[in-house]
């Protein structure tokens, strides 16, 4: 990679350092937070769909915009938007208000992760896309790695509002280093024609069976990995039997596994196929959502073997699938499309968040029941994925 391009993608890596980790931290927080706001498992499903649901209508309506501007500028008031809603999240203090934070916040993070996607598809050719990926998707093993472990030892230590802070002040500075150093990307403004009409998009992605079924995958795909995550970590503390101090190991472990594996999945995908790639990570990620979501009482390093497999194979269908779907359109409508699969993501998100806190409920001794149905229901539907995967073609 060459050095100005990769100094780039690492920046970005860092946008999405603090994108992700704003997201996950929610997860492990779950038992934290439905214990401080006296809530159920369903009121915490919604305080997690709130913010992948408004990121999914901000993500559509970016959309018929995000290709009209530098991508910087865009990406920059993106940001301050989502700093903002994050800093808010930390000074709420009832669940209500947590909710509107969370709504507020994803309403601003919801184009960021396309954003991002579609300057690394454009500075990026083809056949060097899948190490780019997977450089980007590292900030996913750093936010769980350091991020994540360090925000629950904050709030541990702080109290649950303090991970968001850290979060707003280290992202003000990191603004400060984007606006600096970030170079101006206009590039797709010289490839388009004339201004994307609303209309007429929607028209040529419903016209398009390539587009559609890229689409219809990243549901798919998302659903089936957000209606376990949110109940992993509490599932983990109230059934298994972990404390509340070692639910940070799990990302920790999990972090590091993906650190490595997802730069030799990059490697595979560039190397002996991305359809390929995929289609092992998903048939493989099945054996530890099997496995975690009927998970005994047992000791800790098997409870942390099953979530550090979970981790790795989770993001080993994630690289080659993120690679497959920057594929399946041109560069001069890339930055429409992929806020638009974005918003599809987010939208998915929301409904495996949802569908999670349906299907789990609280039993008498605060045990959560229903878990193992959850784990059926994201096997089922990530066959969708398996079925569409062979069928997509590669525009560039």
């Amino acid at each position: 990679m060459p050095n100005a391009p990769r100094m780039t993608v690492f920046l970005l890596a860092a946008v999405n350092f603090t994108h992700i980790m704003d997201f996950m931290i929610m997860m492990p927080l779950g038992d934290i937070l439905m214990r401080s706001f006296r809530i159920e498992p369903q009121q915490f499903s919604i305080m997690v769909s709130a913010y992948t649901l408004s990121a999914g209508i901000s993500g559509f309506l970016g959309a018929f915009i995000i290709d009209r501007f530098d991508r910087k500028n865009f990406l920059l008031m993106l940001y301050g938007g989502f700093l903002a809603g994050t800093i808010a999240c930390g000074l709420v203090d009832s669940y209500i208000p947590m909710v509107i934070a969370r709504a507020v916040t994803g309403v601003f993070g919801g184009v960021i992760g396309s954003l991002v996607m579609s300057i690394v598809s454009d500075l990026y050719p083809w056949e060097q896309r899948g190490r780019a990926m997977a450089l980007l998707s590292a900030s996913f093993s750093v936010a769980s790695v350091l991020g994540v472990p360090f925000g629950l030892f904050m709030a541990e230590k702080m109290g649950w509002p303090a991970p968001f802070l850290f979060l707003g002040a280290f992202g003000s500075a990191l603004a400060a280093v984007l606006w600096n150093v970030l170079p101006p990307m206009r590039a797709h403004l010289a490839a388009r024609k004339s201004p994307v009409q609303p209309m007429a998009l929607l028209r040529k992605i419903a016209a398009d069976r390539n587009q559609l079924l890229g689409l219809t995958m990243s549901f798919a795909l998302i659903l089936s990995q957000m209606i376990m995550i949110p109940f992993i970590a509490p599932y983990m503390v109230r059934n298994v039997g972990l404390s509340q101090s070692q639910i940070p190991l799990i990302y920790l472990f999990g972090g590091v596994a993906t650190i490595f594996s997802a730069q030799i999945i990059g490697r595979l995908v560039d190397k002996i196929g991305v359809k390929r790639v995929f289609a092992v990570g998903m048939l493989l990620s099945y054996i530890p959502i099997a496995a975690i979501t009927n998970l005994p009482p047992v000791p800790v390093y098997v409870a942390l073997t099953a979530t550090t497999l979970f981790f790795i194979f989770i993001n080993s269908r994630m690289v080659p699938a993120q690679t497959m779907i920057s594929g399946v359109v041109g560069k001069e409508g890339r930055g429409s499309f992929m806020s638009i699969n974005s918003s599809v993501m987010q939208i998915g998100s929301a409904s495996g968040a949802f569908l999670a806190g349906l299907l789990v409920h609280e039993g008498a001794t605060a045990r959560l029941e229903g878990f193992y149905w959850v784990g059926i229901a994201s096997v089922v539907i990530s066959w969708v994925c398996l079925l569409i995967a062979p069928r997509l073609k590669f525009i560039g």
